[in-house]
């Protein structure tokens, strides 16, 4: 692809066919404040490194699309006002305009499958909104799972968002959610959402020989991997409940919609937490970070 640029380390690893993670750069420019964007970026890039694969952060930049990342082009991203928050929907005209974005989920999915990079980590997945029965306000993640082959690791769907019409929607679609090392699906924030996930697995060879699975059985679309957030880092389901809903309530009574929604509650929630939302996002990210990179490992010895 013409406009596809990679960083060195990117270009090195995929000419020796060595392990590689995605890693979407939403987190950066609208999830964290600066500079703990940065130093979170630069530390989950670190820890796929330590975990033996190497990261590969995308986005968007003066119209050409970047599967990985030098370091002053992930400086720049992070103190970057006017990044755009990039989907598959505007993506391409993004690019064609010769601006600059942050890919969310789905345009990283879409990216990382471009340059052959078959595992992606997030924090966590969008999904369907709360009153999504009356505003249809229903994430772009969920059809890009259906449909582009890549493993994406994440501490479950965002707290926010209606999880059970989600799990419904991922059904529905033929996603296969699989929850990491228990039963139940984890909530972002929390370990537990009180829903068991369609499937289990236990290890990092179990999730890469599925997604060899699907491929060989020529089905389309990814794999959802709801990796719970470290025990001594979570917030507990129950804490959050009110601070959501209050949450919830002040971005409707303000007329907030679209994608201004997602930033708006997470700040709001950052900040009737006392930043611990923040902690436990970082734990999550690089949580799911190492994880998607022993998969990485693993899709590779397979092969």
């Amino acid at each position: 692809m013409a406009d596809l640029s990679h960083s060195a380390e990117t270009r090195d690893a995929l000419d020796r066919g060595a392990p590689l993670v995605a890693l979407e750069s939403t987190i950066i420019t609208h999830g964290m404040p600066y500079p703990q964007n940065l130093e979170t970026a630069l530390q989950v890039e670190e820890d796929i490194r330590e975990a033996g694969a190497v990261p590969a952060t995308v986005a968007v930049l003066e119209g050409r699309l970047h599967v990985g990342l030098e370091r002053a082009e992930l400086e720049a991203l992070a103190q970057a006002s006017d990044a755009a928050k990039v989907s598959r929907a505007d993506m391409a005209a993004c690019m064609a305009r010769g601006g600059t974005g942050a890919t969310t989920v789905s345009a990283t999915m879409i990216a990382a499958h471009l340059a052959g990079i078959s595992v992606f980590a997030t924090g966590g997945i969008g999904g369907v909104h709360r009153g999504a029965e009356l505003s249809f306000d229903i994430s772009a993640d969920l059809q890009e799972l259906a449909q582009t082959p890549v493993t994406v690791v994440a501490a479950g769907a965002k707290a926010i968002l209606d999880i059970p019409k989600t799990l419904e929607v991922l059904e529905t679609l033929g996603v296969p959610v699989i929850a990491h090392g228990q039963d139940d699906f984890p909530a972002f924030w929390s370990r537990a959402s009180g829903l068991p996930a369609p499937l289990r697995m236990d290890s990092a060879r179990q999730i890469a020989e599925a997604q060899r699975m699907r491929g060989a059985l020529g089905l389309p679309g990814g794999q959802l991997v709801g990796n719970p957030v470290p025990q001594a880092e979570e917030i507990a389901a129950e804490t959050l409940a009110p601070i959501i809903n209050r949450a919830q309530d002040e971005a409707e009574a303000q007329g907030i919609s679209g994608k201004a929604v997602t930033p708006f509650l997470l700040g709001r929630i950052f900040e009737l937490t006392d930043g611990q939302s923040l902690r436990t996002n970082i734990a999550l990210v690089r949580n799911n970070a190492r994880l998607a990179a022993q998969i990485a490992r693993e899709i590779c010895a397979l092969r």
